[in-house]
């Protein structure tokens, strides 16, 4: 298959690699030297989205946010402008569910098909190929793109419509960032009160309190190992969108507002491209010195 892949960055490359390796053509854009080894791999590198859209059969975008999407599709050489009668289009980005919607109507009004695709696994989930893909979209569209998810992720659930991939990852944005902050302040709270977090750690797993997070990001807290699996500064983009789309429906969310905030204290302190996990550090820092 003819595919387009707009998008490289920690989760972008290791996905187009993915769809190289299975043997399919694949067209790229933001080449960068970092991502070269996809070149190496069989990829071919071209100057604007529209050139990736003039011969694909699916173009598959994986962004860090609403208006980068926005101006790939439609800016100056978007995709729209060379997008080709049932070209399927995935947005595997983690943007607007409400502008995905209109993204979704403007993509099929030009003759093209809409997924939207983001996705729940980090950096290592990119890597293994073992994603949890969210999809929203005809289920047409839906069984077009399973092959080449599959590629991608090991959990594909078709949750509904177009922009219902999106509000499933807004949520899951939110109980992570929930997670990631009790996480943070529990082992915060056992290091000042004299005992071992580590302990702590290995004496919660398994029980009630037992998470994915408080296994790999409470050992990255304990360690104090932050490099980058997912960055705050995207991270609390997320959380901002949930906190938006709140506001929309005129809902509370108070602590997903309140892990907002605690994630641009994080931001504004310099931590901006830490681990999500490095939220402790802001927990630290808002503290006497003990």
């Amino acid at each position: 298959m003819k595919i387009g892949f707009i998008g490289l960055g920690v989760m972008g490359r290791p996905m187009a690699g993915h769809l190289i390796a299975a043997g399919h053509t694949v067209a790229l854009h933001r080449v960068k030297p970092i991502s070269q080894g996809l070149i190496d791999q069989g990829g071919t590198a071209m100057d604007s989205p529209a050139a990736v859209a003039r011969d694909s059969e699916v173009v598959i975008l994986m962004l860090p946010n609403t208006p980068d999407v926005d101006e790939v599709l439609f800016g100056d050489n978007g995709v729209a402008q060379t997008l080709q009668p049932g070209t399927l289009v995935i947005d595997m980005s983690s943007i607007s569910p409400v502008a995905t919607k209109d993204f979704a109507a403007r993509i099929e009004a030009a003759g093209g098909e809409w997924l939207d695709a983001p996705v729940s696994g980090g950096e290592a989930g990119a890597q293994n190929a073992a994603l949890s893909i969210m999809v929203g979209g005809t289920e047409p569209a839906f069984a077009r793109a399973l092959p080449l998810l599959e590629l991608m992720g090991k959990r594909i659930t078709h949750v509904g419509p177009s922009g219902d991939g999106q509000t499933a990852k807004v949520c899951n944005q939110v109980i992570v960032g929930l997670t990631i902050q009790a996480v943070a302040e529990a082992l915060f709270l056992a290091g000042r009160a004299g005992a071992d977090p580590a302990r702590i750690r290995e004496a919660l797993l398994g029980g009630f309190a037992d998470s994915t997070i408080l296994k790999v990001h409470g050992e990255r807290m304990i360690a104090e190992t932050f490099r980058p699996g997912f960055r705050i500064a995207l991270h609390r983009k997320d959380m901002g969108l949930a906190v938006d789309a709140a506001r929309s429906l005129d809902i509370a969310l108070p602590n997903t507002a309140m892990v907002e905030q605690l994630m641009s204290a994080a931001i504004g302190r310099g931590d901006g491209d830490l681990d999500h996990s490095a939220l402790i550090r802001t927990l630290q820092s808002l503290a006497a010195p003990g």
